[in-house]
């Protein structure tokens, strides 16, 4: 057993904090959350003063399979598999690094996320513990058409989500409007599949307990979205052919169903200020702005693995992202709950991961300073556990690049 003691110990909930409190740790689970002296005695104690532990961070919409240097669209420079598993699994150490101990991967080729999950469980990769969605489904030329998971109709989609599903997908992910990523794809904000289409999806992950992440940037997908019942709306930008267009009435609409919304929030916001300009990146926060004051559940996700005018978002820049989250009115611990209760029950992994309760997951990670007073001491990392494995990568480095 190990005891890990600490100033402060948030459980992940909006303002619950244990002043000098502890945890007890036992094969890989919390067993005790309390104040100091609560977990008894114990061979291993780490003692942290001036520093707070809280729930590993949560990831709930990234992409390890990109990266700055290849152009997954054209495939000018395609990888072999073998390779691409390489560099998913060094992106995958550089996102743990950043306290990032869960993320859910929302696109992957010949389900190479399955295989990069799986390794990391079995502890032969440094990695968060992954929510795999593999292929996303989309139509033909659509959207990421390259990962190999186009379908037009009801019966081509069932098939797709029945393959991912048996191949082991924890989620299935589907692009209800099209991307400008893709050029032979329609634009964001035209709609790649109607409500009925959708919710063909829906009920092929919920036959088998799944949750279903579906990309929309259009105003008639984010509907679509909200009535076939999804788990998580990606992006929700609001997005039009002249730029983000907040609707509150679609807004409340999303809030009242209840239906989570990841946004993906990242920290390279001058890219969006240096490509789109001034005004798209002002209206694109003054939306998340909107869904907040709506009581939209929005959660901490932050797309990384694009690159978007030669600007990286780094898969290691998790915590830029909540930063972005602050300049927009949200309170610090109310940050830390996205990133960590929210988003795990938006991901499906609730029940064990998101806040330090007894029996779920030892992910944790210990920061110098307080990150309720100041959100960037969560880049003061001076411990992290999954699932009760120290796997800090700090001092590590290589010549790859985060993914861009």
């Amino acid at each position: 057993m190990r005891i890990i003691r600490a100033d402060r110990v948030l459980t992940g909930r909006r303002g619950e904090v244990i002043a000098n409190g502890e945890v007890l740790i036992d094969k890989g689970k919390i067993v005790s959350v309390g104040p100091r002296g609560s977990a008894g005695a114990a061979d291993d104690v780490l003692d942290l003063p001036g520093h707070t532990v809280l729930p590993g961070m949560i990831d709930a919409h990234v992409h390890l399979g990109f990266d700055d240097k290849v152009d997954p669209v054209t495939r000018r420079s395609p990888e072999s598999d073998h390779h691409l598993l390489l560099r998913m699994a060094e992106n995958a150490r550089k996102l743990v690094s950043a306290g990032v101990t869960t993320a859910r991967d929302l696109g992957a080729r010949g389900f190479l996320d399955l295989a990069l999950r799986d390794a990391i469980e079995e502890g032969l990769a440094v990695g968060p513990h992954l929510v795999a969605a593999t292929r996303p489904i989309t139509i033909t030329g659509g959207h990421c058409w390259y990962m190999g998971g186009e379908a037009d109709d009801e019966p081509a989609i069932r098939r797709v989500a029945r393959e991912n599903l048996r191949a082991g997908a924890d989620c299935l992910k589907v692009m209800a409007s099209g991307g400008l990523m893709t050029p032979s794809a329609p634009p964001s904000w035209v709609p790649q599949y109607d409500t009925g289409q959708l919710r063909v999806v829906v009920e092929e992950a919920a036959a088998r307990g799944k949750g279903v992440a579906a990309h929309a940037h259009a105003h008639a997908s984010i509907r679509s979205c909200v009535e076939a019942g999804v788990t998580t709306i990606e992006h929700c930008s609001f997005l039009t052919a002249s730029g983000h267009r907040f609707d509150p009435e679609l807004a409340d609409l999303v809030a009242r169903s209840g239906t989570y919304v990841c946004p993906t929030v990242h920290g390279a916001t001058e890219r969006i200020r240096q490509v789109y300009g001034e005004k798209m990146l002002q209206d694109w926060l003054a939306g998340i702005a909107g869904m907040r004051e709506a009581g939209v559940r929005q959660i901490a996700g932050t797309d990384a693995g694009f690159a978007v005018g030669g600007i990286p978002n780094a898969t290691d820049g998790y915590v830029g992202g909540l930063e972005v989250f602050a300049t927009v009115g949200y309170g610090n611990a109310e940050i830390i709950e996205m990133a960590t209760v929210l988003a795990a029950d938006a991901c499906g992994v609730g029940e064990v991961a998101g806040s330090l309760d007894p029996g779920k997951r030892a992910d944790l990670v210990a920061v110098a300073g307080d990150p309720l007073s100041r959100l960037a001491d969560l880049r003061n990392l001076a411990l992290v556990l999954v699932s009760g494995r120290s796997v800090g990568q700090g001092a590590v480095d290589t010549v790859t690049p985060s993914v861009g």
